[in-house]
């Protein structure tokens, strides 16, 4: 095996010593950190979405065995969760993203070294191990999020791993183009992936790494189906024959949604703030995370499962199959759910949950106002589009995921619209989003912990 290596070595780089262009080398030398990071972040998104889909289907298994034994694997899920961040890796917590936005703000010559706390192969591991154990006890969470943190991770380290005589490439470009590759390989949404870099993430303008931005996009999406097959992330939704009327209730669901998206996120700000001034030490934050299992479990036990896992069946069924109005409180259990269980401490993102808590509120004021089925399939979309807008602030990249993950280009007016509704509106309650509100305590923690480690060693 080690002579094939070497023989594929020396052959390769004969060839690319007969290369004359010098500044096509140059190139080509750049662009291969990209395409190894884009190739790895495929295999992993795929690995960690069937590790993920396997959870959710243990936790599903084990209710059906007996329904009352979320009363046992809740606490268990929560706790373990937390106490694997806690000791192993504390800024694999949460979504992700917000870690990946720090990391893009720390990318400069004073301060980079910052970026591994964020970014790292312990990251990953724990990221992975976390989330999965939160889902399988019940914990209302997603693997995007999360996806787009060990893609950054993922470039990062491939971006170090570089020798000395290697051209030298930028680390805020690698780490934003590991994270858009990480989103359309999460979602197989290249287009959300490339929208997601510019619109969250990039400060810079995009001629600086347009090329290895699109590239790496479809490296990773290419990667991904051809592991996991051609796949749509929901399915082709019927949406045709609807009147230019649907443009009412779908402002009247982008505003809807975008309030209560907004005040979820600030809600999930108030519940993480309280705990870091009350809750001092292991046993009080064990205590609190014991109750809000309970909590959940009760939820599941007496009302409704529905309050459980990241809620991609929901959206599937109000979709896809007669069934499409959901009861008045399930949206209020849909954002019950991720407010108790992403501000637990493990790992666990919110993008899904927050799709499935917008495509729920369009479910019900649809039923309310009586549309037709294929007429509350577009409002049902819009309010996916609305609630991702309500926590991102991202309507652009909220309208092209959605838009992507169904295929119905048809609707782009629509998603958009309903994108822009929300953004005005959420802004009634927060100006900022949740991302950038935890970016700035990411990097307001990490700066602190510096300046105590100086002053230590002085």
């Amino acid at each position: 095996m080690r002579r094939i290596l070497v023989y594929i070595r020396k052959g390769l780089k004969k060839s690319f010593d007969n290369i004359r262009n010098e500044q096509l080398k140059h190139n080509l030398l750049q662009a291969v950190p990209f395409w190894i990071g884009s190739v790895i972040t495929g295999f992993f998104a795929v690995m960690y979405a069937k590790i993920f889909a396997w959870g959710e289907s243990l936790l599903h298994y084990i209710l059906n065995w007996h329904d009352w034994m979320i009363f046992i694997i809740a606490p268990i899920g929560f706790v373990l969760s937390w106490w694997l961040v806690k000791e192993f890796a504390p800024n694999a917590k949460g979504s992700g993203i917000p870690q990946v936005m720090a990391a893009v703000e720390l990318a400069n010559p004073k301060e980079h070294r910052k970026i591994r706390s964020l970014l790292s192969i312990k990251i990953i591991v724990f990221k992975i191990l976390s989330s999965v154990v939160l889902v399988i006890g019940g914990g209302a969470v997603g693997r995007e999020g999360p996806t787009i943190q060990i893609a950054g991770s993922i470039f990062r380290k491939v971006n170090e791993y570089l020798p000395d005589w290697w051209p030298k490439i930028s680390k805020k470009n690698m780490i934003m183009t590991g994270a858009a590759a990480g989103l359309a390989a999460a979602f197989n949404t290249p287009l959300g992936g490339i929208v997601f870099a510019v619109e969250e993430l990039s400060k810079t303008h995009i001629n600086y790494f347009k090329t290895a931005l699109f590239t790496a996009v479809i490296i990773a999406g290419l990667t991904a189906q051809t592991l996991a097959g051609s796949y749509l992330y929901l399915g082709y939704p019927k949406t045709n024959d609807v009147s230019l009327m649907v443009m009412f209730p779908i402002i009247l669901v982008g505003g809807v949604a975008g309030i209560l998206a907004s005040q979820l996120s600030v809600t999930m700000l108030k519940i993480s703030d309280w705990k870091k001034r009350k809750l001092k030490n292991d046993r009080a934050n064990v205590l609190f995370l014991v109750g809000c299992a309970l909590v959940i479990a009760f939820i599941s036990f007496f009302i409704s499962r529905e309050v459980l896992g990241s809620g991609k069946e929901i959206m599937e069924r109000v979709l896809f199959t007669p069934d499409k109005h959901e009861d008045w409180y399930v949206p209020i259990l849909r954002m019950l759910g991720p407010a108790l269980s992403f501000t637990s401490g493990g790992a666990g993102g919110i993008f899904a949950p927050a799709l499935t808590a917008g495509a729920s509120i369009g479910s019900v004021i649809s039923g309310v106002i009586h549309l037709t089925p294929n007429e509350t399939n577009v409002v049902i979309l819009a309010g996916m589009v609305a609630f991702l807008t309500g926590i991102t602030r991202a309507p652009f990249t909220s309208a092209i995921i959605v838009l992507e993950m169904t295929d119905r280009h048809s609707l782009i007016f629509h998603l958009m619209l309903a994108g822009m509704v929300s953004s005005l509106f959420s802004i009634l309650v927060s100006r900022h989003s949740l991302y950038d509100v935890l970016k700035m305590n990411f990097l307001h923690e990490i700066r602190n912990e510096e300046k105590t480690e100086s002053n230590n060693k002085i």
